[in-house]
């Protein structure tokens, strides 16, 4: 391994810190947002909301402009959106400007996405399947490293916006690796293929199929996600840590479980995959105190392979897609994303309404002091209407063991699972 190459794969992955971290801190901050901003949970889902359709958008844009405009004018557009989406989330003053703020994150994150998979493709031409695992380790590592800031300084008495700030520090690690630094072509540029192969590949009924199903793989992963810190947080537990066990599980399963998915084949990966999340998610509707950790623990090992094996079943199908595909398939997964957080937040909204004692207002249980009979109430109520809503999420992956089942039965082999998110 060259020196320059060694560089610029250590900054993509600190880029995916940031990526991710935003993800944890965000899920941590939901609470203080409704209450600070006076916001409905569907209102702070639609805000979350929009840090995964922001991501599409890059994705499905600067794919394919990664072989025209380069990777180095898109990871330094990602670097200015990283850094405007910090400051103006810290200081935002309202819904709109948390909203803005979400946005201009998501689509630098995306922008990270579409530039750093080519580059580290491009970068290990003769290695990329181990060197993309590696790399997209760090998601489920930085979502860790935001889970354990948030808990560590919540509990040190700083707030949410403190714990934004932090993100400057890997932020700033990152751009100083990149800068200065040649960046090579991407491996559809290098093989010659043309942009109306690359189009026309992405256009075939199994690729498209495969979109659909991303729809659906990465809802289940990444919805409950985002709201289980707010949610686990009223079930008796720490809602972050939990967070933090469920990609600490599975940054461990992406870095040393790869050579045995390697040897399995995509669909029967895909379809136990979808058998755990949705078990997992069922028992996360049924649990407490203690056993929502094994809950998590099932969940966890249903989603942590959904993301690669997606990616690496098409990459090897279609090889032709070449950073278009990719931006396509994770454009898809995260704009999914985008539609089912305000969906379980409109479900955790709709469980507290049902479930509020007769002749009791929703403010009088959340504005009671805090070890009272009516914050009790509340914390209960919240509970049940959250873990509800997760439950009904788990009907996502039901629909993909049926889809994945058919395609096992058909004979839907494919190749084997190559990069990982």
């Amino acid at each position: 391994m060259d020196r320059g190459s060694s560089r610029l794969f250590s900054a993509s992955c600190l880029a995916l810190v940031v990526t991710a971290m935003s993800f944890a801190l965000r899920g941590g901050a939901t609470g203080a947002w409704v209450s600070e901003f006076s916001l409905s949970n569907e209102q702070v889902g639609w805000i979350n909301g929009t840090a995964f359709w922001g991501f599409t958008l890059a994705m499905v844009f600067g794919g394919p402009l990664c072989d025209t405009l380069g990777l180095g004018r898109i990871i330094r557009f990602a670097f200015v959106g990283h850094l405007a989406g910090i400051l103006l989330t810290i200081f935002a003053w309202d819904y709109w400007s948390l909203y803005a703020g979400t946005l201009l994150f998501g689509i630098a994150n995306g922008s990270v996405e579409a530039a750093c998979n080519p580059l580290v493709a491009a970068l290990y031409p003769l290695d990329k399947t181990t060197r993309l695992n590696k790399f997209h380790v760090w998601f489920p590592g930085g979502i860790v490293i935001g889970g354990l800031v948030a808990f560590g300084l919540s509990k040190a008495g700083f707030g949410w916006k403190i714990q934004f700030a932090t993100m400057l520090i890997p932020l700033a690690a990152y751009a100083m690796l990149f800068f200065g630094q040649s960046f090579p072509r991407t491996e559809r540029v290098t093989m010659g293929v043309s942009t109306r192969d690359m189009f026309t590949n992405c256009l075939h009924p199994l690729f498209l199929l495969m979109v659909g199903c991303m729809l659906l793989t990465a809802a289940s992963e990444l919805g409950p996600g985002q709201w289980i810190p707010n949610i686990l947080e009223n079930a008796g537990v720490s809602g972050v840590l939990v967070l933090v066990w469920i990609n600490g599980l599975m940054a461990f399963g992406r870095m040393f479980a790869g050579p045995f998915v390697h040897r399995l084949k995509p669909m029967g990966m895909l379809l136990a995959s979808a058998v755990l999340s949705a078990v997992g998610l069922f028992l996360l509707s049924r649990s407490s105190g203690a056993t929502l950790f094994v809950a998590a623990t099932v969940f966890a090992f249903g989603v942590c392979f959904f993301w690669p094996t997606m990616l690496g079943y098409v990459n090897e199908r279609f090889p032709k897609t070449g950073a278009l595909g990719l931006a396509v398939m994770g454009g898809a997964g995260m704009l999914s994303v985008s539609f089912v957080l305000p969906l379980i937040g409109r479900s955790y909204d709709a469980g507290i309404a049902a479930g509020l004692p007769v002749g009791v207002t929703r403010e009088v249980l959340s504005t009671a002091p805090a070890g009272s009979e009516f914050a009790s109430t509340w914390m209960g109520v919240q509970a049940t209407a959250g873990l509800g809503a997760l439950g009904e999420v788990a009907w996502l992956p039901v629909i993909l063991v049926l889809i994945f089942a058919a395609m096992l039965v058909l004979g839907g082999r494919g190749a084997n699972p190559g990069a990982a998110r």
